[in-house]
């Protein structure tokens, strides 16, 4: 009842078509929990399967990917991507997959060709959809410049697990889906999840912007892994009880520490590990798109998770004034206190 209530009170921050879908699991139970703003009323609603654009939680289906290939010695972890390129990157820089999947790299968050505009977000409706894999190379051998040494210090980047998914691709000479589906997919029966729109039909709940409008999906192009997943609650609850399984060194690798970011954070493979307390850690990411917001929790050793998916928008468009997207991820924490 109280985590009803929980999911209920962050209703009234959000405009009629609003949808909440919630996975919470408890010591390896699953319970789904959907909600919905109609006219003056909220309801409940079942939306396990519904599909939403998950964002920025692809980042750790990206780095378990990366994983797979280090597992099956494709790769090393600490290798330099340099080595499997087949053009240099400018002025000789070089940085590791680990600093790619961990964001310690030094690229900034973006790329400088993406678009001259997209600091001006509220104006871009769909901002990847033309940054393919010619501009994404342009940039790598002509543009690129770093923010710090790489290594050395956290910079939150797209840019960076972007040309990890792509190199991925390169090594694998697999696209990111088939990557997703034999290294993935298959292996959780998530069979509600893609990076291809067209396959979802009538189960994707449709982005809207604070106003309650519908907005345009995102397309993300070579930068797709990134941000470029769509999925489910019920889906993504499959990957996360994954996660408890004590075999499974593809997702064990993952979630190990790389880099201290303070007292309270560490940097594990696509993952933040919130240290709740000496004993106590917690696996996150959280995602959002133009109309969408997400965010995902775990505790693998006490079976514990939440997953919100929402069509909450996460930037604002047209001037539009700011929303209360990050209530998104106070819920999140606020089940996974409730739940132990």
């Amino acid at each position: 009842m109280k985590q009803a209530e929980l999911i209920y009170e962050k209703m009234q921050y959000y405009p009629v078509k609003t949808q909440l879908a919630t996975a919470i699991i408890q010591k390896g139970e699953v319970k789904f929990c959907g909600i919905e703003r109609k006219k003056d009323s909220i309801v409940f609603i079942e939306n396990h399967n519904s599909v939403f654009e998950i964002g920025s939680i692809t980042k750790v289906f990206t780095s378990t990917l990366l994983a797979s290939l280090v597992l099956n010695e494709m790769v090393n972890i600490d290798d330099e991507i340099n080595d499997y390129l087949d053009f240099g990157l400018k002025s000789g820089i070089k940085f590791s997959f680990k600093e790619l999947a961990n964001h310690t790299s030094g690229l900034p968050p973006l790329p400088s060709n993406i678009c001259n505009l997209f600091s001006l977000l509220n104006q871009l409706e769909n901002p990847y959809k033309n940054y393919d894999n010619k501009k994404l190379e342009e940039y790598l051998k002509n543009k690129l410049k770093l923010k710090s040494e790489p290594g050395k210090k956290m910079q939150y980047s797209n840019l960076g697990l972007g040309i990890l998914g792509y190199l991925l691709e390169k090594i694998s000479n697999s696209s990111y889906q088939d990557l997703l589906e034999n290294n993935i997919l298959s292996k959780y029966s998530m069979n509600n999840t893609t990076i291809n729109r067209q396959e979802v039909g009538d189960n994707l709940v449709k982005g809207l912007n604070t106003k309650g409008k519908e907005v345009l999906n995102w397309d993300f192009k070579v930068l797709v892994g990134a941000g470029g997943i769509l999925s489910t609650v019920e889906d993504l609850s499959k990957f996360v009880l994954a996660q408890s399984n004590i075999q499974n060194k593809e997702l064990e690798l993952t979630r190990k520490s790389t880099f201290t970011l303070n007292e309270y954070v560490d940097l594990g493979l696509g993952w933040f590990i919130k240290k709740q307390n000496s004993e106590n850690r917690w696996h996150w990411h959280n995602g959002g798109t133009g109309g969408y917001r997400s965010s995902m929790a775990l505790n693998s050793e006490m079976k514990n998770a939440v997953i919100i998916l929402s069509n909450v928008p996460a930037v604002k468009f047209r001037m539009l004034p700011n929303n209360n997207a990050e209530h998104i991820d106070d819920l999140c924490f606020d089940l996974m206190q409730e739940i132990g």
